[in-house]
């Protein structure tokens, strides 16, 4: 696994996670960074993860046309999801997932808040890849 702090775009900063097997994670650091890394960056058929019930980075895992994420890749992104939150010092923590797709902004809404259909909930303990 390799981490890295990258820039997307002109000014969206993310922190970047190398999987075993090709599979990219990208979380937000910033309410901002969090917008437009879902909105923006995010390609439809990613899957995109967030805490539930509490603030935190928004997490996409990359979409690949060679693979489906196994069981085991869709619960390390819920735990980077889980990490990057204000819940990283719980046990068993709730995580949303979805495609990217299905995540969209209420118009007006604050920086980072978004609504999200078609979730799946995986509760996993923080923790980050290694």
């Amino acid at each position: 696994m390799q981490r890295a702090e990258i820039t997307l775009g002109r000014s969206t900063r993310v922190i970047q996670y190398l999987l075993d097997g090709g599979w990219e994670i990208l979380a937000g650091k910033t309410s901002r960074d969090n917008d437009e890394l879902s909105l923006k960056l995010a390609r439809a058929k990613d899957w995109w993860f967030h805490v539930r019930g509490t603030s935190g980075s928004h997490v996409l895992l990359r979409y690949r046309d060679d693979a489906e994420p196994d069981r085991e890749v869709l619960r390390t992104a819920a735990r980077v999801a889980a990490f990057h939150s204000k819940a990283r010092a719980g046990g068993q923590v709730p995580v949303a997932m979805t495609r990217a797709e299905f995540v969209s902004k209420p118009r007006g809404s604050k920086p980072g808040t978004v609504t999200i259909r078609k979730e799946r909930v995986l509760k996993v303990r923080p923790a980050l890849p290694g």
